[in-house]
């Protein structure tokens, strides 16, 4: 462009031609110098103190040959020298590998292949569920036993809890045929997810779910957030007030258990669900406790405005989806007394 607009100003004139295109012509002279300067810094790109193609590919196969490929180009550079050859300063080894995106490991490594995160969503309750296991301290050092927790992502209710001695996909297996046929679990409904510990990966759980008509999904490995719902409710059990730091035997541990889920999923005000309980959104009370909650902060307003600065107080509803692992932008992705959280007990 600059070279038809230079053959236009040696015809016309710099000032016409400008004036035609409504150009300062402080701009077509600013134009011109940055042209000049690109290409005399082109010109000037390549140092004479380069080394050439063949000399940079003799170094790098140096650094990359058995002998050298576990070294760093500091310790390369110190061994040739002493050897009495130079082929050319340390920093310039680290150079030739950065071109080539080898300033690591230049060995042939097992690489981890990268793992799809998953993106489970959930509009109410009994569409996913998450499920894990988790230790609990015996009555002396080494003896533990292990809870079995299945969660509903939407709800966060605990739809089925085991406790016992080891764990086992035979038992995990119990467990989730178990809660499923609890739930009323129709085929093709439900998603589990769960990590990749023995139990949530064996081959007789699997064949549960496929049997079940229930969609298997797995966390990534190494990364716990995919499991957050249970990891968040793992935390809850272990840091309530009545947690103790030993149980004294797996009927201990199970009595405890029953006390804890009753009181989680009935009286627990969960801060993720407005301060609702999980019963009252598992089972469809939600609209009702909001309801009334509103018709309160109504009255009390009518009754001390000065006392709500901003004006009546407005509950929001709950979200319309939850997510494990929300998609991110630009992706296309009850009656009251309802019984406590199904235990299944081990003959």
């Amino acid at each position: 462009m600059m070279q038809c607009a230079d053959e236009l100003v040696s015809t016309h004139g710099v000032t016409t031609v400008c004036d035609a295109l409504g150009v300062a012509r402080s701009t077509l002279y600013r134009r011109r110098r940055n042209a000049a300067d690109a290409a005399a810094k082109s010109r000037s790109a390549t140092s004479p103190r380069a080394l050439s193609q063949a000399e940079r590919d003799q170094v790098r196969d140096v650094l990359n040959s058995e002998r050298f490929q576990d070294l760093a180009p500091r310790e390369v550079y110190a061994t040739l020298l002493d050897e009495g050859q130079y082929l050319a300063s340390w920093r310039t080894m680290y150079r030739i590998l950065a071109t080539q995106a080898e300033v690591r490991e230049r060995r042939n490594q097992l690489r981890h292949p990268a793992y799809a995160r998953p993106e489970l969503m959930a509009t109410g309750p009994n569409q996913v569920w998450s499920w894990d296991i988790t230790k609990l301290r015996g009555p002396s050092k080494g003896i533990y036993y292990y809870l079995y927790v299945i969660l509903d992502i939407y709800s966060r209710y605990v739809v089925g809890w085991m406790v016992a001695e080891r764990a086992l996909a035979m038992l995990a297996e119990q467990l989730i045929g178990g809660t499923c046929a609890k739930q009323a679990i129709d085929r093709g409904r439900l998603t589990i997810h769960a990590d990749n510990g023995g139990p949530m990966t064996a081959k007789p759980v699997a064949l549960l779910m496929a049997d079940l008509g229930v969609v298997k999904s797995h966390s990534r490995p190494h990364v716990s957030n995919d499991n957050a719902f249970s990891e968040a409710q793992f935390k809850t059990l272990k840091y309530h007030p009545n947690y103790p730091a030993r149980f004294g035997s797996v009927s201990d541990a199970r009595s405890w258990g029953r006390r804890f889920f009753a009181w989680y999923n009935n009286e627990h005000h969960h801060t993720g669900l407005l301060l609702l309980t999980p019963a009252d959104v598992h089972y469809g009370r939600s609209a009702a406790v909001l309801a009334r909650r509103e018709h309160a902060l109504q009255q009390a307003y009518a009754s001390h405005p000065e006392r709500f600065v901003k004006g009546p107080t407005k509950l929001s509803g709950l979200p319309p989806a939850v997510w494990i692992n929300p998609p991110k932008a630009g992706d296309t992705p009850s009656a009251v007394g309802q019984p406590a959280p199904e235990e299944v007990v081990l003959s």
